[in-house]
This record gives C-alpha cells, structure tokens and sequence, in this order.
C-alpha cells in the first residue's frame, strides 16, 4: 500500500497481484481486488477499474466504497458522452450510476451526501 500511496502505482500492481497469489481468504482477497481497481480508476483505465471492483464485490459484496467507484465512473462517462452529444447514451450510464450509488447508500446510509443529493435532483431516488 506504500507504493500505492506514493504514487509508484507499477510497484503497487506487482505487490497487489503477489497478494493476490498469496491470500486465500475471499474477504482480504476483495480489498486487494478493490485496491488494484482504485490504481486503474487513477489510469484513466475505467474498463478495468469496473471490471476489479466486480470482482470485489463477488468476494465481499458489503463494500460501499467500490460501489461508489463504479458510480463515479459510469457518472464521468455519462458526461463524457453529453460532451460528444450523445444524450441517450449519457442517460443510460447516468442510470447505472443511480443503481450504484443507491447501493453504496443503501450499506452507508450516512455516507455519499453528494451522491445522494444528486439521486434526488435527476430524480433517480426512489
């Protein structure tokens, strides 16, 4: 996680993906799946950043964190594709957005304010 927090994210990877080797217990797997998709979101790489909190969630489906990253995620390509013009497009990752981001909050109640505001404004709260 130092080489994490220093910025070395290659190092952090190699260290990760040991890690991942080494542990066996599913609840410890999915914070070092989680981790590994936090240094692809810092890429710029969303595809895989989605696909390793998926495979988070598989192993400990009690993370709000990784739900909020896939929200954020899908939230910046909505508006990627307003930029391009795109408004179905937009509408349709915004509502996946909506869908994460109301999971986060449903384990976190008290967490993800901004999120939740946001839910109640587009009206996606339900």
């Amino acid at each position: 996680m130092s080489a994490q927090s220093e910025g070395n994210y290659a190092e952090a990877l190699q260290n990760y993906y040991e890690a991942m080797r080494l542990e066996i217990d599913p609840y410890d797997r999915s914070f070092i799946l989680y981790n590994i998709g936090l240094i692809h979101t810092s890429n710029g790489e969303h595809t895989k950043a989605l696909e390793y909190y998926f495979r988070a969630l598989e192993r400990n489906p009690f993370l709000p964190q990784a739900f909020n990253n896939m929200a954020v995620i899908c939230h910046y390509v909505g508006e990627q594709a307003i930029r391009q013009g795109d408004s179905a497009i937009a509408e349709a990752w915004f509502d996946q957005a909506a869908q994460y981001w109301k999971q986060a909050i449903a384990l976190t109640p008290d967490n993800y304010i901004e999120a939740h505001n946001w839910l109640k404004i587009t009206r996606r709260f339900e």
